[in-house]
């Protein structure tokens, strides 16, 4: 490894979440040699790396497909990295029984308007809806209670473990857009997010950045247990059982490559963004090769 005076420094931004820590634990904790670069690492959730990504202040960092739309002349998306859901993902939850239909004149508690659960949710609907936005961590309590800071809260958009925490706060499924989008593709799976690498850095660091970031990835996966227990401490009210499968819905071979499939997705998910006219331009997703 190079001395850290001669190293350049890469900045990544990802969720403090078990997924991402997961994802990171073998760059967070030394156990890939980084060479000439240096990795620091600021955990933010993902709708502020989205709005902080338009000022391209990190090298590397996650973001929503959705936000990608907004942000492709100054990231490229990393081949790996995804967070795809295969059959699963975010999902709208409400107090009491309701339709899909019935969430066109609900009051939705959102995670953020530039993630991929947002705009599936648009997509979803085919129309606008009235929304409330609440941070990710916030929206089941915002739900049960009915309110948050004193705005009306029909239903909530979960995202990360909340997927798998709803039912404990007595709280009912109404739609799950991983189900919604396989069933309307033919089995894709859902686009939400991906690493992305600031374009301005050159060929040569973007190539050598998502190589250390694939070995960081591939080093959990091998070393399932000992990047789960760091990925622990990232678990809101997830027990180790549900946190490994957590890890196991977001991080997996989807995440090592997106492959054929996978672009396939990411190209659909934009396009109907586009086409149903709530993306801005139509846009073709780039992506750095392994």
């Amino acid at each position: 490894m190079a001395s850290p005076e001669t190293q350049q420094l890469i900045r990544v931004g990802h969720s403090p979440d078990p997924d991402d820590a997961f994802m990171f634990h073998a760059l967070a904790n030394d156990h890939v040699d980084t060479g000439s670069y240096k990795f620091t690492h600021e955990l933010v959730d993902i709708e502020t790396l989205n709005q902080r990504a338009f000022e391209a202040d990190l090298e590397l960092t996650a973001i929503s497909i959705h936000a990608y739309a907004f942000l492709h002349d100054k990231y490229a998306l990393c081949s790996c990295g995804a967070s795809m859901g295969d059959g699963y993902g975010p999902m709208v939850v409400s107090r009491e029984e309701c339709t899909v239909d019935d969430l066109k004149n609900k009051i939705v508690a959102v995670p953020g308007k530039l993630t991929s659960a947002f705009l599936g949710l648009r997509m979803c609907l085919e129309q606008d809806f009235e929304y409330v936005l609440v941070p990710f961590d916030e929206i089941i309590p915002a739900v049960k209670k009915g309110e948050y800071q004193g705005q009306k809260v029909d239903v909530g958009l979960i995202i990360h473990e909340g997927q798998l925490t709803y039912a404990n706060s007595d709280l009912k499924l109404v739609l799950d857009l991983g189900v919604w989008w396989q069933e309307l593709t033919g089995g894709l799976p859902l686009p939400l997010g991906a690493n992305a690498i600031r374009k301005d850095l050159g060929e040569e660091t973007i190539r050598e950045v998502q190589r250390l970031l694939y070995e960081s990835i591939d080093y959990g996966l091998k070393n399932r247990e000992e990047a789960l227990e760091y990925a622990l401490q990232y678990g809101r009210d997830l027990d180790r059982a549900k946190a490994d499968k957590f890890v196991g819905m977001y991080v997996n071979d989807w995440t090592l490559d997106f492959g054929a499939k996978g672009r396939e997705a990411v190209t659909k998910f934009l396009a109907m963004g586009y086409e149903q006219g709530i993306l801005p331009e139509l846009i073709v997703p780039e992506f750095v090769d392994l």
